[in-house]
């Protein structure tokens, strides 16, 4: 396949995505992170479409390889927090949204995730999955 073709996989699999079919986005994001596995958008977008379908642990790992790609990404941190916590790993989650808030400390939505980690490590409650990021 060509990089015509990967890019035509990643923009109908983001357009799936944004029009509320993750399962049909993530079948194509799947095939184009296959083809270009280098390329942290595609990830980013498959661990979106993971996190819709509740399956959180495969979101985890899609942000996790932005991350490794590009430490510095405060949003690939943040996904990779809400990931965790919905995958019921607050203290790994904790870290990573401490991170993206690090990164970019005026984020409301980083500071709520922080604040969620910790109310759960303390022994409360938090809604499941917690709220994905607004352009979740």
């Amino acid at each position: 396949m060509s990089d015509d073709d990967t890019f035509r996989l990643f923009t109908s699999g983001r357009r799936f995505l944004e029009d509320g079919h993750p399962g049909q986005a993530a079948l194509l994001l799947e095939r184009a992170a296959t083809l270009t596995p280098e390329k942290t958008s595609i990830r980013e977008a498959l661990g979106r479409a993971y996190y819709a379908l509740g399956r959180y642990r495969d979101a985890a790992a899609a942000f996790s390889e932005v991350v490794r790609r590009r430490p510095a990404d405060d949003y690939a941190h943040f996904g990779l927090a809400r990931s965790l916590l919905a995958a019921g790993d607050a203290p790994a989650a904790l870290a990573a949204a401490k991170l993206a808030l690090a990164m970019a400390p005026g984020n409301e939505d980083y500071r709520r995730a922080v604040a969620e980690c910790r109310l759960l490590l303390e022994g409360g409650t938090a809604s499941p999955g917690g709220e994905g990021p607004p352009s979740w």
